[in-house]
This record gives C-alpha cells, structure tokens and sequence, in this order.
C-alpha cells in the first residue's frame, strides 16, 4: 500500500523549503498544500493546532510539526541517503548547530534586516560574530557534512538565499569572499547542487515580499 505524503507550506518559507529539500533528496513522492496564513485552511489549524505554522508533513495521516523536528523524523523514516552523521557526537554537533542557526544567527541577521540606517552598524556587529561562527565550521569542507549536502546544509538553507535578498534591498555586502571565504564557497555550491537549485521560489517574489515586510517595520518603529 503506498505511503501517504503531504506537506503543508507556503510558497516562500524557508523553514518549508527544507523539507522540500529533504524530501527530494530521499526521493519520496508527496502532495503540496499551499497554505495562506492570512487565512489558514482547517486542515493546517487541524494539524498544528499549537502554532498553527507551516511547515507541517503529514505521513500516513501523522503530523509533524517544526522544520528541523521533520527533518529528523524524515530521515529516520527514510534512512536511504541519511542526512545526519552516523557518529552519536557529530549527530550531536550537528543539532547544536542546527539550533544556533535558528536560534542565534537568523534573528541577529533578521534585526540587521529590520535596523533602521542609523542602527545597522550596531545590529551588524552581532550578526557578523555569529557568522564568524559558521564560517569556522565550514573550513575545509565544501558541505557541512564533507562532499555531499546533509543535514545542516538544509537548516542553514534559508541562509544562501536570502543574505543576497538582504544585501539587494538594503544595498550592502554582508557576506564577501575576501570576509567569509568558506561561507562564500559553499552558499556558491549549496545554491548550485542539482536537488537545491530548482526549489527556490521566485527571486522577484521574494524581493518584493521582504522590501515590503521590512518598510512595515520601519514605518511602525518611527516615532509618531
């Protein structure tokens, strides 16, 4: 009897996009649930009635919640072309910076995004410390994980794409090959990897869609 596979996303998250990813990596067939959060459907309110976010895979009518959450549970179900390290400690390291990434580095890179001018140079200084972080992961290695693209490749994903969406909006250079070698190196081969490249949603969109988000913000952070 064949499996049943559904994801529930938005055509533009990134927290989506690794599942997408994953999934492609594995080879498993799924259904796509676009869903609008301005007006979510009964089903994902079904699925994930805590949060109420995508993305959400339902497997045999089980949900999954929380893209790093599913990206293990993918690749447990679907041990073929693992995405995690084999060794208990790297697996270990490998969630530490799963986490960091989530937990430090998009938001001190999303308070850069959101600064007003005369405060990009302070949010900047958070932001490239933690970059310097990854970048010391990286050396060495064309992936996270060695040759091949894995797990943390897939949690730093949003990353390769939208520091060039910051840079085009906000018109400075973030990250530059003479700053952040190995971070160049492997945004340049995780955007190109064949399972990767036909998955991003459109670049146009995508600046739109953020040139708007981050004038909302400026207009609610100015003084009345």
């Amino acid at each position: 009897m064949a499996e049943e596979v559904k994801l529930f996303r938005t055509w533009s998250s990134g927290y989506a996009l690794r599942i997408v990813w994953a999934l492609k990596l594995k080879g498993i067939e799924y259904e796509t649930i676009f869903e609008d959060l301005t007006n979510k459907s009964p089903s994902l309110l079904q699925y994930n009635p805590i949060h109420g976010k995508v993305p959400v895979l339902v497997h045999d009518g089980k949900p999954v919640c929380e893209s790093l959450v599913i990206l293990e549970y993918v690749d447990e179900t679907w041990k073929h072309n693992p995405l995690l390290p084999q060794d208990p400690y790297e697996k270990s390291m490998a969630r530490f910076w799963a986490n960091f990434g989530d937990d430090k580095l998009m938001k001190s890179i999303w308070q850069l995004f959101i600064a007003r001018e005369k405060d990009q140079d302070v949010a900047a200084v958070e932001a490239l410390e933690n970059l310097k972080l990854v970048e010391e992961q990286l050396k060495g290695k064309k992936f996270f994980h060695g040759e091949t693209v894995g797990y943390l490749d897939l949690a730093f994903g949003w990353f390769a794409d939208f520091v060039s969406i910051l840079e085009e909006i906000m018109s400075l250079k973030l990250v530059d090959g003479e700053r952040f070698p190995h971070l160049s190196s492997w945004i340049q081969h995780f955007i190109d990897a064949p399972v990767i490249r036909d998955c991003w949603p459109p670049r146009d969109k995508m600046i739109i869609k953020f040139q708007v988000m981050r004038e909302n913000y400026l207009a609610a952070a100015t003084p009345k």
